[in-house]
């Protein structure tokens, strides 16, 4: 789930960066009403592979093969069929709908057995660059949630050159190890109760043992009015089984609390994104009215978004996993976006 945002809000403000852009259109106060339910069908066929980076990559494609290309990046501890009603609405408009499977989920592997099971955000957000380089894709409209509105993010921030646009629930997710060594108030700790559970031994081997259990306890909490059925969870939760997955998990929130070290190859990156750097590229960002993982205010980042912007607050209980939730609403926000 997403970065520790409060600290990552309190850092904004210290920085007097919670004021809305100037340059922002900035939508808050009519909130769009949700859609009907969807269902629970998986419309993203077949996967294919790709070799990129480190990484043999799998990823549903859905749409022609000659249309403007869109990325939807998927979160913890969910999976690509997040996407699994968006996708058709967006082929439907000519898009080429690419949804590859993150490091540590479903088929996606790592190409050398002595690869760091690196979690770090730098290294996930990288995979994203790989992955458009293998498929030779110079640029494209990038949509996410979660860890995937995280790496969505840092692309758009740190090679903007690459993103037609941007669609991020929850704004921006981009944090560091300074930021989240910030303690915060009794109430906020409680939120982040499986951070520190995955920085013990105990956590580790928990989630290890109890993925699927645990995985189903996030999405119950993190989206409270949204009623999915066993189905649609054990559809998703078959990614967890990836071999590499906990220790990605595990490895990303311990990264978060500065208790491991990331990758001298991303260290660079890792030092511009510590200093929180303005996403110019188009960019509508959404939240869901009963989001119910920690998240920022859309005050607080609004004035990070310095190109054409909107937000929009998505209504009718939605919650953290909003693309599965209101896919429509998010298929709305990406073709709106590539227009702006």
């Amino acid at each position: 789930m997403n970065w520790n945002t409060l600290a990552t809000a309190s850092l904004f403000a210290a920085l007097n960066v919670a004021a809305f852009s100037a340059h922002a259109d900035v939508k808050t106060s009519t909130p769009v009403a949700a859609s009907t339910a969807t269902s629970t069908s998986d419309s993203l066929g077949a996967l294919k592979h790709v070799k990129a980076g480190l990484l043999d990559v799998a990823y549903a494609e859905v749409g022609p093969a000659d249309g403007p290309v869109v990325i939807l990046l998927h979160g913890w501890p969910y999976d690509i069929h997040s996407y699994s009603d968006v996708a058709p609405l967006l082929a439907a408009k000519g898009y080429r709908v690419l949804i590859p499977y993150a490091r540590g989920y479903g088929d996606t592997r790592f190409l050398s057995d002595k690869t760091l099971r690196n979690g770090q955000p730098a290294a996930l957000a990288s995979d994203v660059i790989d992955f458009m380089d293998a498929l030779k894709i110079n640029k494209a409209v990038l949509g996410g949630y979660d860890w995937g509105a995280r790496s969505a993010d840092i692309v758009a921030a740190l090679w903007p050159e690459r993103v037609e646009a941007l669609v991020a629930v929850s704004g921006y997710l981009i944090g560091n190890q300074a930021a989240g060594k910030t303690p915060l108030p009794p109430k906020a700790e409680l939120q982040w109760w499986y951070q520190f559970y995955f920085a013990t031994e105990r956590g580790e081997a928990g989630y290890a043992k109890n993925r699927h259990d645990f995985a189903k306890l996030i999405w119950q909490t993190a989206s409270p009015k949204w009623t999915f059925d066993d189905a649609t969870f054990d559809r998703s939760a078959a990614a967890l089984d990836n071999p590499d997955h906990v220790a990605i998990t595990v490895f990303n929130y311990r990264w978060r609390l500065g208790m491991v070290k990331g990758e001298a190859q991303y260290e660079a990156l890792e030092q511009r994104l510590a200093k929180a750097p303005d996403i110019s590229v188009p960019t509508i960002t959404l939240e869901g009215d009963a989001n119910g993982a920690p998240h920022p205010a859309a005050e607080d980042y609004a004035k990070r978004f310095t190109g054409k912007y909107q937000y929009r607050l998505i209504s009718g209980g939605i919650g953290h996993n909003l693309p599965q939730e209101d896919p429509q609403a998010f298929a709305n926000a990406v073709i709106d976006a590539d227009q702006l």
